[in-house]
C-alpha cells in the first residue's frame, strides 16, 4: 500500500496527543520552560533575531503568550536551516520541519518573519541570498515541482512520491504543480530586494529561473493544449491525484491552471482563484526586481503583460454569487460558469488575500468574501467546543488549522477579532508551546504535526505585528 503525506500526518496524531497529555505530565516541567534547542544545537543563530526576541517578549505581559512567541518565532532558524556554499556563493536549504525536504512555498514563508532584520545582521543576509539561489536552481530543475531534495542529484526519499506517474527528475522530492510555489519564490526575491536594494542574488541563474516562471505560467494558461505537465498518484484519496493527469475540463479564458492547492490537495476546478490573484501581484513584483536589480526590461515587460492578462480574466471569471445573493471571489472555477465557494487554511486562501497584498483590506468584495469564508457558508469552517476556524480536505472534517486563526488576525484591525484569535491560539497548543498543522475542534490534544515551521513562523509574525500596532492586546 502506498503511504502518502496525509496518512503520515494522520498517523502522528496519537503520538502527538500522548506527548501533549494532561496536567500530570506537564506538572513535572517548570512552568513555561523554553522549548528551544540548546544554543550549541541550533542550526542557525542570528544576533539580530535574538535581540528581537528579547525586545518583543518584553512587551508581552501574558507569560504564556510570551513563551509561545519565544519558542515559535526562532523555530525555523533553530531547527530547519542548513547553510553551505555553491560556486562560492551562500546556499540555504530550509526544510519544513518533520518532512526533511524544501518546499518552495514553506521555505519562503518560513524566513519572511526575519526579513525586517536582514540589514542588521550579515548572517541573515547570507541566509536570504542562499535561499534565493537555492530556489532559483530548484526551479530550473523543474518549475512544476513543489518540493526538492537537498542533493540535486538524488531521487526522492518521500515514500508517497516514489510511485507517482509523472516525470520525476533527480533533485525533485514531490511534483505537485501549484501556482503559489512559484509565486512564493518571487515574493522571497522581491522582499529581499525591497528591504536591501542588494543586487547580488539576482544573477544570470536567477534571471533564467524568473523567465522559467513566466513561461510556466503561460504554458498553464493552456491556450495551446495542456502543456507538458501531468500527474497521477495511486491513492485512496481523490485529492491526491488528477483526472486523466490534468484535472477537470476548463474553458481557456486566460487564467492560469493549477493542479494542486497550497495544501498540496488537488484542485476541484483547475482555475484556482486565490493563486491567480497572487500571481498577478507577484508578477508585478517580479517586474520591479527585473527592472531594478538587472535592468531587464524584456523580462519586466513580459511579467507585466501576463499580470494584466490574468487580472482581466479574474475580473470576468473569478467571482460568483452565494445562495443569498452576495457577490464574492470564488475559490475555484472552470471557465464554463461552474464555481465552488470554500476556503482552505493554507495560504494563498481567500481569507489571506489582503494580508498577501493581493487586494485592499477595505475592498468590499474581499470583505464579503472573507466574512463568508469565516462562516457556515464555507464547508471547511468548523465550530467546536475548543475553537472555531478553517481547516481543509488535507486533514479532514472537524480539524481547525491554527494557520487560519493567525491569518485572520494578521488580516484584521479589529481588536476583538485579534484578541479572540490570540486567546484561541493560546488555548489550543496542547501544552506543547508550538503551533500545529491542525487540531480537533473539540479536543486540541488531538493534533497533527508537532514540528511545522511555517505555522510557527506565522505565529511569530503575528506577534511582531501586534506588538507594533496593538501592544495592549498582548497583556
Amino acid at each position: 500500500m502506498v503511504v502518502d503525506r496525509r496518512s503520515l500526518m494522520a498517523g502522528g496524531v496519537a503520538l502527538a496527543a500522548t506527548a501533549a497529555m494532561g496536567p500530570a505530565v506537564r506538572a513535572a516541567t517548570p512552568a513555561f520552560a523554553s522549548k528551544r534547542p540548546p544554543v550549541g544545537e541550533r542550526h542557525f543563530v542570528s544576533k539580530a533575531v535574538e535581540a528581537e526576541i528579547k525586545r518583543v517578549a518584553a512587551k508581552i505581559a501574558d507569560p504564556e503568550l510570551a513563551w509561545l512567541f519565544t519558542n515559535c518565532y526562532p523555530n525555523t532558524l533553530d531547527t530547519t536551516v542548513k547553510m553551505g556554499t555553491v560556486d562560492g556563493k551562500p546556499d540555504a536549504f530550509v526544510i519544513t520541519g518533520d518532512i526533511p525536504c524544501l518546499w518552495l512555498r514553506d521555505s519562503a514563508a518560513q524566513v519572511k518573519p526575519y526579513l525586517h532584520l536582514v540589514r542588521e545582521d550579515p548572517k541573515l543576509g547570507e541566509l536570504f541570498r542562499g535561499l534565493i539561489g537555492r530556489q532559483a536552481r530548484s526551479i530550473l530543475i523543474d518549475p512544476y515541482a513543489n518540493a526538492f531534495m537537498e542533493d540535486p542529484t538524488a531521487r526522492t526519499n518521500l515514500r508517497w512520491s516514489q510511485t507517482d506517474q509523472t516525470e520525476m527528475k533527480p533533485g525533485v522530492a514531490e511534483r505537485k504543480w501549484e501556482i503559489d510555489s512559484l509565486c512564493y519564490a518571487i515574493r522571497l526575491a522581491y522582499g529581499y530586494w525591497q528591504e536591501t536594494g542588494d543586487k547580488t542574488p539576482f544573477d544570470a541563474t536567477w534571471a533564467e529561473s524568473a523567465r522559467a516562471i513566466v513561461r510556466t505560467f503561460r504554458e498553464q494558461q493552456r491556450k495551446d493544449g495542456p502543456g507538458p505537465y501531468s500527474f497521477q498518484r495511486p491513492s485512496q484519496q481523490p485529492s491526491e491525484t488528477l483526472l486523466a493527469g490534468i484535472g477537470l475540463p476548463t474553458r481557456k479564458v486566460g487564467l492560469i491552471h493549477s493542479a494542486f492547492r497550497p495544501s498540496d490537495d488537488a484542485c476541484l476546478y483547475p482555475l484556482f482563484i486565490p493563486a491567480n490573484l497572487f500571481a498577478v501581484t507577484t508578477l508585478r513584483e517580479l517586474a520591479q526586481v527585473a527592472n531594478g536589480a538587472r535592468g531587464d526590461a524584456a523580462l519586466a515587460n513580459d511579467a507585466t503583460a501576463l499580470a494584466d492578462e490574468v487580472e482581466k480574466a479574474l475580473a470576468q471569471y473569478g467571482t460568483m454569487n452565494l445562495p443569498d445573493g452576495r457577490k464574492v471571489w470564488a475559490y475555484e472555477v472552470d471557465g464554463f460558469g461552474n464555481a465552488v465557494f470554500m476556503d482552505d487554511a493554507n495560504v494563498p486562501s481567500l481569507s489571506g488575500l489582503a494580508w498577501l497584498g493581493c487586494v485592499k483590506a477595505d475592498d468590499p468584495l474581499w470583505r464579503r468574501t472573507a466574512d463568508a469564508a469565516w462562516s457556515p457558508a464555507n464547508p471547511w469552517f468548523f465550530q467546536g467546543k475548543a475553537a472555531e476556524g478553517i481547516g481543509g480536505p488535507h486533514i479532514g472534517e472537524g480539524q481547525v488549522w491554527p494557520m487560519s486563526l493567525i491569518v485572520r488576525a494578521l488580516s484584521s484591525s479589529d481588536d476583538a477579532v485579534i484578541a479572540q484569535c490570540l486567546a484561541t491560539l493560546k488555548a489550543t497548543h496542547a501544552g506543547t508551546g508550538f503551533m500545529h498543522e491542525a487540531f480537533d475542534k473539540d479536543n486540541p490534544a488531538k493534533f497533527t504535526r508537532d514540528w511545522f515551521a511555517w505555522a510557527n513562523g506565522l505565529f511569530g509574525e503575528l506577534i511582531l505585528q501586534v506588538a507594533k500596532t496593538k501592544p495592549h492586546l498582548l497583556g
